[in-house]
């Protein structure tokens, strides 16, 4: 029962992000200097679990679960990145959580995190292993239906975005949490 849940959700994952072929927007680089090539790293269910969990410090946590096949993901981006750099040198941590098939991980996740500079950013997760207790124990709302999905937690303070923000969302949802 639980393998045609996981199944079902993973199969709307797929339907709610369109075709697996999608147009990324690059943003040229800051220098022409030669690339440093980053490994992405692959995290476990239980340690993806502690990342979410709620710290005592003033830093925000923001969370994305995206996938280089889903267009909305792909859409968002920017906005992240474009928050990221002004929000720079701030306690905030911007976290991706890619949940790409394996097989997509040395090719278009890699690619991927080259091309926007998010490789230091971008965790790599076996979106096969999200069960119900999964999402049960790690969010209030989000069950796995669909991506993006965000989460931005200060402390105790939580929101869980479900869909793709504008940069006006992202910029209102932040605001929030820098007060």
């Amino acid at each position: 029962m639980r393998k045609i849940l996981v199944t079902l959700a993973l199969t709307a994952l797929v339907i709610s992000c369109n075709d697996k072929k999608t147009e990324t927007v690059t943003t040229p680089s800051s220098s022409d200097s030669t690339k440093v090539e980053q490994t992405l790293k692959e995290v476990s269910k239980d340690k993806l679990s502690q990342l979410l969990k709620a710290k005592e410090n003033d830093t925000i946590y923001v969370t994305n679960f995206f996938a280089t096949w889903c267009g909305p993901c792909m859409m968002e981006i920017p906005h992240f990145k474009e928050k990221m750099k002004e929000l720079d040198g701030k306690p905030v941590k911007f976290t991706f959580v890619s949940i790409d098939d394996k097989k997509d991980w040395d090719t278009e996740v890699k690619k991927f995190g080259e091309e926007q500079q998010l490789s230091k950013h971008i965790l790599l997760f076996d979106g096969q292993q999200f069960d119900d207790a999964f999402f049960s124990q790690n969010f209030k709302v989000w069950q796995g239906q669909g991506i993006p999905f965000t989460l931005v937690r200060k402390g105790n303070k939580t929101e869980e975005i479900e869909g793709s923000m504008s940069k006006e969302d992202l910029d209102q949802l932040l605001a929030g949490f820098l007060k």
